[in-house]
């Protein structure tokens, strides 16, 4: 079956998800035990891809770090009331060794999860973590060359920043770098790794090769940090890119293998033409969070060649709760902006319930939260949406939003567009994201309107409208919306009489 061109991704916290099962078998869940009624809901929802976060095997090292971090025990404690130091397992991004957890079933265990991924249509993403490895890495006693090093004077003035090492490569000890990015401290549970030194390249790139052989696409942790401007702004050492021949050489042996970047700092075009399929779309989301419709329609204005490849999201591991970010009616609002817009739609675990508590990546478990129903009804009714044809594979227009009169300035508050699908059926999306009541014409795109009748039913609500179409070319739509309201119509010709045609 082919691959739509708008997917849609789940991100799955493994951990978690596995603690959960543990707790319910009484037993220790691996991956094998991950239901398989559970994937056949994520197929019946219209996911194409799943996203396991954190399979790869971390060790004592950074776990030890993250038990010990002042800071970071304070966030296990306000996120579980019952919080033990048995439930931090260090960060899944502190990588010992790329093999899948020995406590989740190891690589065959994986193996026989892709395939019943596989079964129902599924793609199975993992993690790619470029820029640092986990202290107790093989390498790091190894190839300690291979890591970004400090000096006594750098450990003397930036102890957040790097750290001594000891039993180093001919006795003695050696101060490496914590992985970081230029604008915070050092993560302390990593060393970083050297894109200037070719040898570093060349291993990563034989570890990218063995993941690509275990799965069908990549998340790539923080992508742009190894890109050789920022490196050089990070470290001050030269580095050839890596990303345009990590991707074509990944790609020539597992043809339409996938790269999914994590990046910021305005460089997703830039990665994506070092060959990524989809990059991260945060301006998207803060816009959306500052609350204000005019530049999240300006963002709208980009060229579907960059849109098409970018991942859409309303929260993640690393970004607060959707439900605790935005309240609910903006909550809805942003959702219908964000997940029916170009691109690739990326859900997070606990979003559809409503979950509020976001779950450090040093914890193996996570608090018991309620679902909220409302919530709940409201995804199930945008899933809907998002598994039409037209919202998979058709043409996207941007539209524009005219004043409902002279010195009404709230069609600025709106942002509207339409969806033309493979089968010629039309989709309109119409939000109005502000905090009052909003009135517009929305300019339709279709040149069929005149002289037929039309109805447009609303996907989100049972609302049903009958217009005539010498007026909706004319004029345009006519929507006056309360505070946050969107709706997604179903536009489509009907066959009584309109009182409005000329006899």
């Amino acid at each position: 079956m082919a691959s739509p061109l708008y997917p849609s991704l789940f991100q799955v916290n493994t951990r978690v998800r596995l603690s959960e099962l543990s707790a319910a078998l009484g037993r220790p869940a691996t991956l094998d035990d991950v239901p398989d009624t559970e994937l056949d809901r994520l197929a019946a929802d219209g996911f194409d891809l799943v996203w396991f976060l954190g399979v790869w095997q971390t060790g004592e090292a950074a776990r030890d770090v993250s038990r010990s971090n002042l800071g970071w025990l304070e966030e296990y404690r306000r996120v579980l009331p019952d919080f033990k130091e048995s439930d931090v397992c260090g960060s899944c991004f502190a990588i010992r060794e790329y093999r899948v957890h020995a406590d989740f079933g190891g690589d065959a265990a994986l193996a026989r999860l892709r395939r019943r991924l596989a079964d129902r249509g599924l793609r199975l993403v993992l993690d790619f973590v470029p820029n640092h490895m986990a202290p107790d890495h093989p390498w790091v006693t190894a190839h300690p060359e291979w890591f970004v090093a400090g000096s006594e004077e750098l450990l003397a003035s930036q102890p957040q920043n790097y750290r001594r090492i000891q039993n180093a490569p001919g006795g003695g000890s050696r101060v490496l770098a914590y992985g970081r990015d230029p604008y915070f401290d050092g993560w302390p549970d990593t060393f970083q790794l050297n894109y200037g030194n070719p040898a570093l390249q060349e291993a990563m790139l034989g570890e990218l090769s063995r993941i690509a052989r275990q799965c069908d696409g990549v998340r790539c942790d923080m992508a742009m940090l190894v890109l050789p401007e920022v490196f050089r702004k990070s470290w001050g050492i030269s580095a050839d890119p890596f990303w345009p021949r990590a991707t074509a050489a990944v790609r020539a042996g597992v043809p339409g293998f996938l790269f999914l970047a994590e990046v910021y700092w305005d460089l997703e075009g830039t990665l994506q033409q070092q060959g990524f399929d989809y990059t991260y779309d945060k301006r998207l989301y803060d816009r959306l969070e500052h609350g204000a419709a005019r530049p999240v329609r300006e963002h709208f204005f980009a060229g579907l060649d960059f849109q098409d490849r970018l991942a859409r999201f309303l929260e993640n591991h690393d970004e607060p709760r959707a439900a605790a970010t935005f309240p609910a009616d903006v909550h809805r609002a942003a959702a219908v902006l964000t997940f029916l817009s170009p691109g690739l739609r990326f859900l997070h675990q606990g979003q559809r319930e409503g979950k509020r508590v976001k779950i450090p990546v040093h914890l193996g478990r996570g608090p018991v939260e309620a679902p909220d129903a409302d919530v709940a009804a409201f995804y199930v009714r945008l899933l809907e949406c998002l598994k039409d044809p037209a919202f998979r594979d058709g043409d996207w227009r941007l539209l524009e939003c005219r004043p409902a009169w002279d010195g009404n300035p709230t069609s600025d508050d709106f942002v509207a567009f339409s969806w033309t699908g493979p089968d010629r059926k039309c989709r309109l999306v119409a939000v109005n994201y502000s905090g009052h009541r909003s009135q517009c014409y929305v300019a339709l795109p279709w040149d069929d309107l005149p002289g037929r009748a039309w109805r447009l039913a609303d996907r989100m609500s049972p609302a049903v409208y009958d217009r005539q179409g010498d007026d909706l070319a004319r004029q345009g739509l006519y929507l006056d919306m309360p505070p946050w309201g969107h709706h997604v119509f179903d536009v489509s010709c009907t066959d009584w009489p309109s009182p409005f045609s000329a006899t």
